[in-house]
């Protein structure tokens, strides 16, 4: 279905289209930083993907410090466990923000 909203036209089961990515606009070595919200420990999994494709993620984790702090404790250990396993790296910003960074990147924590 979204296929057919894509492309016009629609797939049999086992059919495929090529894509030219040649095509397609991306400046290249650039960082893509995210900007991020984490109203519920579900957002943890869309952060956690962004780190893994290499992207540095601001997330703004007020809402769900103010709603449920236990979720907040448990969604962190899990990006932070993530920022581990991948080599990145993972700071708090304030009381309101983390950044997290994929491995070709650090945070420098001198003042």
């Amino acid at each position: 279905m979204v296929l057919e909203r894509l492309f016009g036209k629609s797939l049999e089961e086992g059919e495929f289209i090529e894509l030219d990515t040649a095509s397609v606009d991306t400046p290249s070595g650039k960082i893509p930083i995210r900007v991020e919200k984490i109203d519920d420990f579900s957002d943890s999994d869309r952060i956690q993907k962004a780190v893994r494709d290499g992207s540095i993620v601001l997330a703004k984790i007020k809402s769900l410090k103010d709603k449920d702090l236990s979720e907040l404790k448990r969604a962190i250990d899990k990006l932070r466990k993530t920022c581990v396993a991948i080599n990145g790296d993972i700071a708090g910003i304030d009381e309101d923000w983390i950044v997290l960074c994929p491995s070709f990147a650090h945070i420098a924590r001198e003042m």
